[in-house]
């Protein structure tokens, strides 16, 4: 099983934002999670994402009990098996489309995976260009729209062809056919059985693409 959480459970301070959560995904599956704002999605996602630590619960990737690895190997995890696509896009404004998109390219550790210059260039055109993003690998991240800045985050999100795509409302802010190009990359690493897919979305028909729906 790619990813497992089990009665997972997230506080802050006194506050209870999750509790009791469990879910399961695997290559090739797809998993929307559904709730009205402030029900905690973007904290679930986060924790699947090994960005927060749960309150309480088991999570594994892979296998893997992120509860008994230190920071740097819960860092190693996930630069090789989660790209996240942030509800905000967060690109670095220093750098270009191409150099947006390449990012994850930095956090490498396996040796035979690290990747040249020239690498890294050749995967950001090939993904920008797949993205409608052809003519922009070279604009900064103030000299592009809300929907092509989103489309460079799913490159970056895609990058090294993670096992496991986390998106935090993906099509959030988006018109008809951005929100179809970016929804269609997404989809494509799910339905070519390579990876998993596990998003957030107020977007009633997105969510019904998904194999499965978790409702918060």
């Amino acid at each position: 099983m790619l990813l497992q959480l089990c009665a997972i459970g997230k506080d802050f301070g006194t506050e209870s934002i999750l509790k009791d959560v469990t879910l399961t995904l695997e290559r090739g599956q797809s998993l929307a999670v559904v709730a009205p704002s402030g029900a905690g999605k973007s904290t679930l996602l986060s924790i699947a994402g090994l960005l927060l630590e749960p309150s309480e619960g088991t999570l594994l990737i892979d296998g893997e009990d992120a509860a008994q690895l230190n920071d740097n190997a819960r860092s190693v995890l996930r630069a090789e098996k989660i790209g996240f696509l942030f509800q905000h896009t967060q690109l670095i404004g220093a750098l270009r489309a191409s150099e947006n998109a390449s990012v994850p390219a930095n956090f490498i550790h396996t040796p035979s995976r690290r990747m040249s210059v020239a690498d890294r260039t050749k995967r950001a055109k090939e993904l920008l260009g797949g993205l409608g993003l052809e003519d922009r690998l070279h604009h900064y991240p103030y000299q592009l729209s809300v929907g092509q800045k989103r489309r460079v985050a799913t490159a970056r999100a895609l990058f090294l062809d993670p096992p496991l795509v986390i998106a935090d409302e993906p099509t959030n802010d988006l018109d008809a056919e951005n929100a179809r190009i970016v929804t269609d990359a997404l989809f494509g690493r799910v339905l070519s059985g390579e990876a998993a897919l596990l998003y957030a979305t107020h977007d009633e028909s997105l969510a019904a693409r998904a194999d499965r729906v978790l409702a918060l």
